[in-house]
């Protein structure tokens, strides 16, 4: 019998192992959805979710049929919903399809810097890292279907470019307080305007109820609430949002 002689000693030579697959996506991904940060050119804050509170508003929800202090509920968008509008420019929404009733709904955008789980509203401003203006863009008729049937709104609120957005500004340079002014303008008429001391529940306490239910993550975004008077836009029109202290957006209907 044949055998192999190994000097007292000498180490034997580690078995051959089967090497592991290297790991590949079957298509190359889409870029990752992210916003323009003021005042910081090239500077973007990559989106991880996009949470939106319902009916934050007195008036907003008077309007909408409800009345009362309920406890805040959230629906979500997807992450490439957003439509970043660079400060000054004017940028362009496609009219989406299947609607014949598209609502537009401005809000104070919080901008999460640094994530957490059961966050006290106490502490809730620590996690903030920055503030924009946006617009929750709402499929109306489609949304009153999916209520009246009992079924998810994502139709309604989750469609491509439904989440206008301007550049995202660090908190410390913004002053955001119950006096601080949101308006919407479209076509030059102002069509909405509150303060954001008028939100039910403020951004504190949102934080604190969203932290309980989603363990918050950097790049997440939360669309805070609508002020009253939410009504259809059309092909051609120019709308304009702002918000005192934090920035502007504009946009035209394609």
């Amino acid at each position: 019998m044949h055998g192999i002689i190994v000097a007292a000693g000498t180490p034997l030579a580690p078995l051959a192992c089967a090497r592991k697959p290297v790991m590949s996506h079957v298509f190359t991904p889409s870029a990752s959805a992210s916003v323009p940060v003021a005042g910081k050119a090239g500077a973007t804050f990559p989106v991880h979710r996009i949470y939106c509170v319902g009916r934050n508003y007195v008036e907003h929800a008077k309007e909408m049929g409800f009345t009362g202090r309920e406890p805040p509920f959230f629906f979500m968008k997807p992450a490439d919903a957003v439509l970043p509008v660079a400060e000054g420019e004017t940028g362009r929404m496609p009219y989406p399809s299947l609607t014949k009733s598209l609502h537009h709904e401005v809000e104070l955008v919080v901008a999460i810097g640094t994530g957490g789980r059961d966050i006290k509203a106490a502490e809730a401003m620590k996690h903030v890292w920055g503030y924009a203006v946006g617009l929750d863009m709402t499929r109306r008729d489609l949304q009153g279907e999916a209520k009246k049937l009992g079924r998810p709104w994502d139709i309604g609120k989750g469609f491509d470019h439904s989440a206008p957005i301007g550049p995202i500004r660090r908190a410390a340079e913004c002053k955001v307080d119950a006096d601080t002014r949101i308006t919407l303008e479209v076509n030059g008429t102002v069509r909405q305007q509150s303060t954001i001391g008028k939100l039910i529940w403020n951004l504190g306490e949102i934080i604190e109820h969203l932290s309980a239910a989603w363990e918050l993550q950097p790049g997440d975004l939360i669309f805070t609430g609508t002020p009253e008077g939410v009504a259809a836009v059309s092909r051609g029109d120019v709308l304009k949002a702002e918000v005192a202290g934090v920035g502007s957006l504009q946009f035209t209907l394609v």
